[in-house]
């Protein structure tokens, strides 16, 4: 069963996320702060990572940098999600592997976690 990992503030966010992703037959861990996460990233060893770009006690791209630098995560699929979509503001410059403006749609979330894991596409 591959892992995800999920950063975000917002609770509720977190408890949709977390629901689609088990029902999509994923393990999940969530957390609502930015304190301690490589360590619990360490412990947990997701194959996957999906963070929130503004959080009340930090800022994911910062967070999706120090992942990219670490030898333990630095080729694991790090996914932004985010409602600050600004045209002139490139969320690939913090190295993360994918960009999904918030409200985001379920279909594209999931199909881009699958599409980063290595999962074959259906047919339509």
């Amino acid at each position: 069963m591959k892992k995800i990992l999920l950063l975000d503030d917002d609770q509720e966010i977190l408890l949709v996320v977390e629901a689609l992703f088990i029902m999509e037959r994923f393990e999940v861990q969530t957390t609502n702060t930015c304190t301690n996460f490589i360590p619990m990233a360490e412990e947990f060893r997701p194959d996957t990572i999906i963070l929130d770009y503004r959080l009340s006690n930090g800022n994911g791209g910062e967070i999706c940098r120090k992942l990219k630098a670490h030898p333990s995560f630095k080729n694991t699929p790090v996914i932004i999600f985010s409602a600050f979509a600004q045209p002139d503001f490139d969320f690939m410059q913090f190295g993360c592997d994918e960009f999904i403006a918030k409200p985001f749609d379920i279909d594209e979330l999931v199909g881009a976690t699958r599409r980063l894991l290595g999962f074959k596409q259906l047919s339509a």
